[in-house]
């Protein structure tokens, strides 16, 4: 028999031993003025740009987007970091949980390694509460790696080891037990353990629960959040629990990022009495799904006997199966007489494969799946006949099947619940974790349907009596769709009894006395009462019990009608006249600045039946993103139109619904995507736009439009275009606007290729004044993220710049954002390390054929590469960066001697460039 896993305490591959992991690799500058002809001073500034651009940090932050590390317990007004020995950036845990204390650990420990790491020293415990929730932002339908932490440290001075639960949304994942020294884990040690599951969320949302299961006090050191490649590790019901994950080499490193692109923990397992290391320097193609660091694959064990068998075993409970994934790789050059072939056996009966051969120099995987229980695992390699060589291994790992049997619940019941929530700013500290399940954690003032665990739970019955509310009846109240009991009694609660009501049909009990609600009462409710409603509004004084309180109100309603037609006559004079006196007088002040006709146009609210017909039954469709589908429409038989309309299961929601129409309700430029319109009616949330004929940016460069490929003078004026429209958010709104997700697919072209900028939904208000961030959670796209911002989680409008840097290199190369088969993956990274080896020729985009002046195309170049500087302070504001842009699209028409395009009809030739005392005026 060769390795046996006994989950022992004491083998060195179930002992952390955290080695000094080296830090990055310093930065490379290469020497351009060797390969380059220095034409002016702007290839001596790029010189320097070149020689500050911090390669291996803006590669890290890309590498990490999606990422969650969270360091628990650490104080909210702390900083976040980056961990020295890994460069993962950590921050603070506090945005996550609303209860729990901080604490420190009291042992330190020089051996003991990971009492010295800093994400381990902190940690959060909670000493109130049965059940305390994370509550995470994820990616629906994504696979993450979700990793907890726990280093006891003697933090409590109490010197007794915790045990308590651990849930992952409302089903159970496991039992922390520190008192075990048998205790389950992915690597432990002394006085801790990490806990690790393979986990694909079916929302948008993630809760990890800590539940208190007897005396002692749930806590947890780090959290941490990995998204991994979707057609790795799958499974056909429930999660995968890490058991272990071992390379098989004469090392007690533990290899994890950056080596490992996807931060997986690598411990080492060796049997020196049955095995020999091989191992190899040759790079190794390691691209399957799976994409094992290459210190991990360039290495193997093989059995010291030549003639005998690989086999190892292992014993855990597993009823519900087993998943093991074993990783291959030839990595001795072969000669032509030499043969490597071997049988892969599994509880040494099941033939997984009876004649394998790993390939030369490059990564595979064979997944062994069972679904059958597994008290003692026995893996087994055994040599063909055929074979010269032994059988090798490179890695193994090895998970518990998990099945989580309770759905959660209802996605659309959860939201509505917490904007009714946010409405009347209520909190309560049992109100974590799933609303409805477990059954005996359900949040107070509810009840649910939870018969069948496989059946998302619905909100039943909502019961807010005596909670203090003030205001009006919130109108979500309207989407618990499978609400029957509404209790909202003994509160302060004013205004009308809404119409919304009677159109929720399982309603069986509204009780509203006890409020001081006014006006009538719908005809439509107290139709309802035939039907069986009981409706309860004893104690309400200024809410007209009588049937002719209705009439009443109608005949006041005629009277006022009366007085409509004679007063919106006068107005609408009034309002004529005020508008084109204001038109003539901002024309006057501004006559180099053109008006956009939206500035005084109807931003029309329209209802989902005329969408229907705008879009004559959604039948053509646009595209399709975040938010939803965009369908064609047609307004009023001649005007053409983008008709956006969300999606139920969408990952942006009523929240950016609202930020969007909000913000293009009050702005106002030609470079800014126009809104026609919207539809708010119950579920149904539609913007429509004006149209944009020619797509958007991303399909030109991509080549995706079937059109010859754009010019560098047509590339130049969309770029001067975006940036003057991003200027306009940054300086000309009052208060100035973050747009937080500027990329190709966000910049529309119409039917003169005029650049607009869309989609706001993620658009923040910025501060003024001494205020120089806003701190936010982050978001954006991959790619195009700004590295400071998602390690810090500050907010500033340097962040649109490295956004639209990213855009500027994708403009000038036609390359795309994140690339895994180039020599390094991100584009910002790829420019400069084709700079740094002075390969320029094969930077710019070879469609456009030389066709462009070098000194535009250098100075665009040296302008991107400061836009995507790492720190937000070695970059331009959006002033300067339209500066510069206007200055290279004059460049490149000098060199055509003034020509322009014939359908480029630019808005460049309606603005100057602004200078440091202007600010851009709505256009």
């Amino acid at each position: 028999m060769g390795g046996v896993l006994h989950h022992q305490p004491g083998e060195a591959s179930f002992i952390i031993l955290y080695p000094n992991w080296p830090l990055p690799f310093a930065n490379t500058i290469g020497l351009l003025s060797q390969h380059l002809k220095m034409e002016s001073i702007h290839r001596l500034v790029f010189l320097a740009l070149i020689g500050i651009f911090s390669i291996n940090n803006l590669a890290n932050a890309q590498e990490q987007q999606g990422y969650i590390s969270l360091d628990c317990g650490m104080p909210h007004n702390e900083s976040s970091y980056t961990e020295e020995s890994t460069s993962l950036y950590y921050s603070s845990d506090a945005d996550f949980i609303s209860s729990g204390k901080s604490g420190r650990i009291k042992i330190e420990d020089p051996e003991g390694v990971e009492y010295n790491i800093k994400p381990y020293k902190q940690l959060r415990y909670f000493p109130e509460g049965t059940r305390n929730c994370y509550n995470l932002t994820v990616m629906q339908g994504t696979h993450y790696l979700i990793r907890a932490v726990f280093l006891y440290g003697n933090y409590d001075d109490l010197k007794q080891k915790p045990i308590f639960d651990l849930h992952l949304g409302p089903n159970f994942w496991t039992t922390i037990n520190l008192q075990d020294q048998f205790r389950f884990g992915l690597i432990y040690f002394e006085d801790g353990t990490i806990e690790e599951i393979i986990h694909m969320p079916k929302s948008n949302n993630l809760d990890i629960c800590l539940v208190k299961t007897g005396t002692t006090t749930p806590f947890i050191s780090a959290l941490e959040l990995r998204p991994l490649k979707d057609d790795a590790y799958t499974t056909k019901t429930g999660s995968l629990r890490a058991f272990f994950r071992s390379s098989f080499s004469d090392s007690d490193t533990i290899v994890r990022y950056p080596d490992d692109h996807h931060d997986r923990l690598w411990n080492t397992y060796f049997w020196p009495d049955e095995w020999a290391e091989i191992n190899t320097t040759t790079l190794i193609n390691t691209t399957n799904a799976y994409n094992l660091p290459h210190a991990i694959i360039s290495k193997a064990s093989v059995p010291t006997d030549a003639g005998v068998s690989w086999d190892i075993e292992w014993s855990v409970l597993a009823p519900d199966g087993v998943h093991v994934y074993l990783h291959f790789a030839e990595i001795q050059a072969l000669t032509p007489n030499d043969t490597r072939e071997f049988s892969i056996l599994w509880d040494e009966k099941t033939i997984i494969s009876d004649n394998y051969s790993p390939p030369e120099f490059m990564a595979d995987t064979v997944p062994i799946r069972t679904s059958t229980r597994c008290d003692s695992c026995i893996l087994e390699l055994v040599r063909t006949n055929s074979s010269t060589l032994p059988p090798s291994v490179n890695a193994v790992e090895a998970f518990v099947v998990l099945k989580l049997p309770q759905s959660e619940t209802d996605e659309n019941d959860v939201i509505a619940f917490k904007n009714i929530q946010a409405t009347y700013r209520l909190q309560k500290s049992s109100w974590q974790g799933d609303p409805c399940v477990p059954i005996h954690y359900m949040w107070t003032g509810l009840n649910c349907t939870n018969t069948v665990p496989s059946t998302p739970p619905r909100i039943i019955s909502l019961d807010f009596s005596f909670y203090g509310l003030n205001g009006t009846i919130a109108s979500e109240i309207q989407y618990l769709r499978q609400l029957q009991k509404l209790d909202l009694s003994n509160n302060n609660l004013t205004g009308r009894i809404p119409e919304f009501l009677a159109k929720m049909k399982l309603l069986r009990v509204i009780n509203l006395s006890g409020n001081n609600l006014s006006g009538s009462i719908p005809q439509s409710l107290l139709n309802m009462q035939k039907n069986g409603l009981t409706l309860i509004v004893q104690g309400n004084p200024n809410l007209c019990l009588d049937p002719s309180c209705g009439s009443e109100a109608r005949d006041g309603n005629n009277k006022k009608k009366l007085l409509v037609p004679i007063l919106a006559s006068a107005g609408f004079v009034g309002i004529i006249t005020a508008v084109l006196l204001t038109i003539l007088f901002i024309n006057k002040k501004m006559p180099s600045k053109a008006l956009h006709p939206s500035m005084v146009a109807n931003k029309r609210s329209f209802t989902y039946e005329e969408v229907t017909v705008i879009t004559n039954n959604f039948e053509r469709t646009l595209g399709e993103g975040g938010f939803g589908i965009v369908y064609h429409g047609n307004l009023d038989g001649n005007e053409q139109v983008a008709v956006k309309v969300l999606s139920q299961s969408s990952s942006q929601g009523y929240k950016q619904f609202k930020a969007e129409v909000d913000l293009l309700l009050r702005v106002h430029h030609i470079n800014l995507v126009s809104l026609v319109g919207y539809c708010d009616e119950g579920q149904h949330l539609v913007l429509i736009y004006e149209y944009m004929s020619n797509g958007n940016l991303k399909q030109h460069l991509s080549g995706e439009c079937s059109s010859s490929p754009l010019s560098w003078e047509n590339r130049l004026r969309i770029a001067a275009e975006t940036a003057q429209g991003l200027e306009y958010l940054h300086i000309g709104c009052k208060p100035p606007m973050i747009h937080r997700d500027i990329k190709s697919m966000n910049i529309l072209l119409d039917n003169h290729f005029q650049a607009k900028l869309g989609d706001f939904g993620l658009s923040r208000s910025f501060p003024v004044g001494s205020e120089t961030h806003v701190s936010t959670n982050v978001a954006g796209s991959p790619g195009y993220l700004d590295p400071e911002y998602y390690r810090t989680n500050w907010l500033t409008e340097k962040s649109d710049v490295f956004s639209f840097g990213v855009v500027l290199l994708e403009i000038i190369t036609s390359q795309p954002v994140i690339d895994q088969t180039r020599e390094k993956s991100h584009i910002g990274k790829w420019v400069g390390f084709k700079l740094t080896n002075g390969d320029i020729k094969n930077i710019v985009d070879p469609s456009m054929n030389g066709d462009y002046d070098s000194s535009s195309l250098w100075k665009a170049l040296e302008l991107a590469m400061s836009c995507v500087s790492p720190s937000s302070s070695g970059r331009p504001n959006m002033s300067q960066v339209a500066n510069e842009l206007q200055e290279c699209l004059l460049s490149e028409n000098s060199r055509k001697g003034g020509r322009r395009d014939v359908d480029s009809k630019s808005s460049l030739e309606q603005n100057t460039s602004f200078g440091p005392e202007h600010i851009p005026d709505a256009r």
